[in-house]
């Protein structure tokens, strides 16, 4: 994640393009004093511009997807993390329908492009959270799908979806006045940094780690280590394009495009791929030890 200091995002916005700087910039969008390769985009009428077009059809196609993967969770009822499932790939929607108007750089109005990012920071957190939560729920710590169960796992994402997204809201719309020095360089928010970029990178990593100790010691199988391992390469590759190479994307295509078109593709082939993993670990025809007869 380059040279950027605990907490600053004054080089993260100069590099690529991310929701959390419409939030801190002072015209609400991806223009601020952290300079950098800017995105031309699309001109239109009114010195308006459709800025990150792919971004903007990646996460449409996006959307069709999770529903897609939502529709189909439904048909696996007898399948363990069933609605724990379908409720990561509601926040994956989510996200999705936040990224077309926040990366995506829509000529919008400059307080409702601070709500969708504003929405769409808090959406990662849960999501990720989510993603975390279903990594628990494979070890039937508590019976799955039961309302104590879904309880918890929406009522503890919602918390971090209104509780991150206010954070996130406040900075953008400045109500109380107190992450007002945000604004200036080198665009310091402790919160945001640490709910938004560093605690959903955790949460990525324990789930990764949770499934791995299932598959290969409770389940013993080999064969859906390739949907989690690819997930997790996707997944990577998405972020390493995004806050890496992102910068000589964009001065390379003299800013057609940087690197958060290629997070958007990555992330999505991840969510997939983690959609197929969950799919694979459910099968009923998983070979379970024949007990003996007393």
């Amino acid at each position: 994640m380059g040279s950027t200091k605990f907490g600053d995002f004054n080089n993260f916005c100069r590099d690529t393009t991310l929701p959390v700087c419409n939030v801190l910039s002072t015209s609400h969008n991806q223009a601020g004093p952290w300079g950098g390769c800017e995105l031309r985009g699309i001109g239109l009428s009114g010195d308006r511009h459709l800025g990150n077009l792919g971004s903007i059809l990646l996460a449409g196609a996006a959307c069709f997807v999770a529903i897609y993967l939502i529709l189909m969770s439904e048909r696996k009822r007898a399948a363990v993390g069933r609605r724990e499932m379908q409720a990561f790939l509601v926040g994956y929607l989510l996200v999705s329908i936040c990224e077309i108007f926040s990366v995506g750089e829509f000529p919008l109005n400059e307080k409702a492009r601070v709500v969708f990012s504003a929405i769409h920071i808090g959406a990662i957190a849960a999501t990720t959270w989510l993603l975390f939560i279903n990594g628990i729920v494979g070890y039937q710590l508590m019976d799955d799908g039961t309302i104590l169960s879904l309880a918890l796992t929406i009522g503890s994402a919602l918390a971090w979806l209104i509780g991150v997204g206010y954070v996130a809201l406040d900075t953008g719309l400045d109500f109380t006045g107190y992450w007002l020095s945000s604004y200036d360089l080198p665009n310091r928010n402790i919160t945001l940094y640490v709910t938004y970029l560093l605690l959903p990178l955790i949460w990525v990593v324990f789930y990764v780690v949770l499934e791995l100790f299932l598959v290969i010691r409770v389940l013993g199988e080999t064969r859906p280590l390739f949907f989690l391992g690819a997930a997790t390469l996707s997944f990577a590759a998405g972020q390493v394009f995004n806050f890496v190479v992102s910068p000589y994307i964009c001065n390379g295509t003299t800013g057609a495009i940087d690197g958060s078109l290629f997070q958007t593709l990555f992330t999505l082939v991840a969510a997939i791929l983690v959609w197929f993993f969950w799919s694979s670990i459910t099968e009923d025809d998983w070979p379970m030890p024949v007990q003996p007869y007393p």
